[in-house]
């Protein structure tokens, strides 16, 4: 299934493995079990069911300690961060550009004066709703579809999307170093799965730290992006296997053949089509998602990371459905919301939280 709705020339109306992921995740797209190829190909042939499907298990024992809320919360790094937001939009640095989009989260007035925002190089325009589409303005200059990026000291192409996303949702930028540290102080190689991998941001940074890594993304043209972005970065002689394909049906034959991964992130839309027509509906598919997901976690695995865009839930919906799942699994379960703190013209003024997105994440202790 497709990945989220970020993905590039996607629609958000992403399958099951993510296309049409968030909203721009409050800013991002909504990831589907396939995420971004399903939306992009959107309705185009009839409806599929996502993955020949399995019952759940029947899980036994104590549920996994739970630490709520939590909120994770960025700044921004390296080459991002939020300067500030309000009347419905967001006023971001990405790189040398200064972009305005949508942002429905923002209630408030911007704090900064108007003629600061009226100083920018582009600007979303067009439907703001979550599965809908616009274009770009360029108030100085017409400017390049892609530009060179750094977050973690991976570079990669942000691009100007019909779906109003860049190619990266920098909320992440939390659980990335998160999974980089994990990588790094292992001391034996981590197997790491991405699902819903979008642009590949992730999956190079865990790549770089020194894990083996395996991304998933249902969309062509997702994966044609982050093989560009591999390429920018001179990182092809790390160990990525680029899959395109259903995420469903995907992690369904891994459990088949026994594969096992120390990490896996996933990160689907709350609707999404996959290669194939595969449907993909949050509320419906994710119980036995995540049911696999444990399934294919090693004996020694760190972590399993879960984030949700644009849904209308509590984050105790994902919460309370991770400490079922991983039920007898010891550990323990947090859960909350990812936000990116406003940070002013110089990128270190903290100002106001906006939410991006709903998390939950077991780890083993």
């Amino acid at each position: 299934m497709k990945q989220r709705e970020r993905r590039p020339g996607q629609k958000k109306t992403s399958g099951p493995s993510g296309e049409s992921r968030r909203d721009d995740r409050a800013g991002r797209p909504p990831k589907p079990v396939a995420r971004p190829a399903a939306a992009r190909e959107t309705a185009r042939e009839a409806a599929v069911p996502a993955a020949p499907e399995r019952p759940l298990m029947t899980r036994s024992g104590e549920r996994p300690a739970e630490r709520v809320p939590v909120i994770l919360e960025s700044l921004g790094a390296g080459d991002f961060h939020l300067i500030d937001s309000g009347n419905g939009e967001k006023l971001e640095q990405y790189g040398p550009y200064r972009i305005i989009r949508p942002e429905g989260q923002a209630l408030w007035r911007p704090s900064l004066p108007s003629h600061v925002w009226e100083k920018v190089d582009a600007v979303f325009t067009g439907d703001t709703d979550e599965e809908g589409s616009g274009r770009w303005r360029f108030p100085k200059e017409a400017l390049g579809e892609t530009w060179p990026l750094n977050l973690l000291g991976v570079d990669f192409l942000g691009r100007f999307t019909s779906f109003r996303h860049v190619g990266v949702f920098p909320e992440q930028i939390v659980h990335w170093s998160w999974m980089k540290e994990q990588v790094e102080k292992a001391g034996r190689p981590l197997k790491v799965l991405n699902l819903f991998g979008y642009t590949g941001v992730a999956s190079l940074v865990a790549a770089a730290a020194g894990a083996e890594v395996t991304h998933v993304d249902a969309s062509k043209k997702a994966i044609g992006w982050a093989r560009e972005n591999q390429a920018l970065g001179r990182m092809e002689k790390l160990p990525i296997r680029w899959i395109c394909e259903d995420a469903m049906k995907f992690i369904l034959r891994e459990e088949r053949r026994g594969s096992q991964y120390d990490i896996i992130l996933t990160d689907p839309p709350k609707f999404g089509r996959g290669p194939n027509g595969e449907v993909w509906h949050l509320f419906e598919h994710l119980p036995l998602m995540l049911d696999v997901c444990r399934e294919i976690l090693s004996p020694k695995a760190v972590g399993l990371v879960l984030t949700a865009y644009s849904i209308r839930a509590s984050f105790y919906s994902i919460h309370e459905l991770m400490r079922e799942t991983m039920r007898g699994a010891g550990g323990v379960v947090e859960s909350g919301e990812l936000v990116i703190r406003e940070a002013g013209l110089d990128g270190k003024t903290p100002g106001r939280a906006l939410s991006t997105s709903l998390f939950s994440r077991w780890v083993p202790k």
